[in-house]
């Protein structure tokens, strides 16, 4: 089977392309094209050279030999978090890109070695009766998180070697997803054009999927959203903040800063709490609608989004300690410069290294 036919088809899907729009800009027709991308027929020389100038990409690209991955678990439906919207394209393209960004990271710990200083323990739903929220409060005990509001979540997942990268998802409505390959850290990439509460509460419901899931299940969506819920809100630390308090969205807005989740996430966490009744919910969600903010919350109230630290910590090292140039990350990685610095945003090299001591290099 034809590595370069599975290079050509990633490089296709990655920039969004059907196979019928580039068969006229690749000089091939569709039928040798689909032989091509399913290694029924090796590619000519020429057609590499069309297709480097059509994707963007060097040559070498498609000399790679990479081991190619299908969608995963977070990926398959219904597995698609409220986004019946998501079309097969888009689920395509998110799958190459995924792919690409395996690849990188595969060759960035090459050099070194990720050092985790906590662990993720495997707490699968089908023990523990599917009941999300007790796993939430085992994995939060099992990590020793103080009660009350998780501060920096992003950094809290990334010190049990998770790797966390952001990525607009080419504007389709995919709120994130896990990517888990054999002698891999999970990578779990969000969607940067969500605002900040939306991406922490997506990198929760990833990490309840990382913890819970190693199976696809009918219910393990609504069982991630849950986990979510109550990782980030839980339902005794947050109870004092509403008892003998009038629940509306003034107090909810308040609240929001403090605890770096939704309104909506909130409204939620009042009702298990047992500080508001189902009228007194429905009648927030209609307070929800009327004002506008049921889909959109007021930006005003928006807290700074996370940063993850890993890749730019592991790019930060093979600059700043081994010594390459972004041209020579652009050879490793198979891409143009401009590409790689746009990916990676390499206003790296920065001497501020944050929590860049889970990284060792190898000897």
């Amino acid at each position: 089977m034809s590595a370069k036919g599975d290079m050509l088809r990633i490089a296709r899907q990655l920039r969004g392309f059907q196979q019928n729009e580039v068969c006229a800009r690749l000089g091939a027709n569709a039928s040798d094209l689909s032989r091509i991308e399913n290694g029924a027929k090796d590619p000519d020389p020429a057609l590499i050279v069309e297709a480097a100038k059509v994707y963007g990409l060097p040559e070498s690209f498609f000399e790679q030999t990479e081991t190619i991955y299908g969608a995963p678990i977070s990926l398959h439906e219904p597995a698609w978090r409220k986004k019946a919207d998501v079309l097969a394209g888009d689920v395509k393209r998110v799958v190459a890109e995924l792919n690409v960004r395996i690849w990188h990271l595969r060759k960035l710990l090459e050099a070194t070695d990720l050092e985790p200083i906590r662990e993720v323990p495997r707490f699968d739903a089908d023990s523990y009766d599917n009941n999300a929220a007790l796993i939430a409060e085992m994995l939060r005990r099992y990590w020793l998180v103080p009660s009350g509001p998780i501060r920096d979540l992003t950094a809290l997942v990334e010190e049990a070697g998770i790797v966390v990268a952001h990525y607009d998802f080419a504007g389709s409505g995919i709120s994130g997803v896990t990517f888990r390959v054999p002698g891999m850290p999970p990578l779990v990439v969000l969607n940067s054009g969500n605002p900040s509460d939306r991406m922490r509460f997506t990198l929760a419901h990833e990490l309840g999927h990382i913890v819970m899931h190693k199976f696809p299940t009918p219910n393990m969506e609504n069982e991630a959203d849950q986990f979510a819920s109550c990782f980030l809100v839980p339902t005794d630390d947050v109870r004092p903040y509403f008892k003998g308090r009038r629940v509306d969205l003034q107090l909810l807005a308040a609240m929001k800063p403090e605890w770096k989740v939704s309104m909506g996430s909130l409204v939620f966490a009042a009702e298990r709490a047992g500080q508001i009744n189902k009228a007194q919910k429905t009648y927030l969600w209609k307070q929800f609608s009327f004002q506008n903010i049921r889909l959109r919350e007021p930006p005003e109230l928006d807290f700074p989004r996370e940063q993850p630290k890993i890749l730019s910590d592991l790019l930060s090292l093979h600059m700043n300690e081994l010594g390459y140039s972004i041209t020579d990350l652009a050879d490793v990685m198979h891409m143009h410069e401009d590409e790689v610095a746009q990916i990676y945003s390499i206003q790296l090299p920065g001497k501020d290294q944050g929590r860049s001591g889970h990284l060792r290099i190898v000897k």
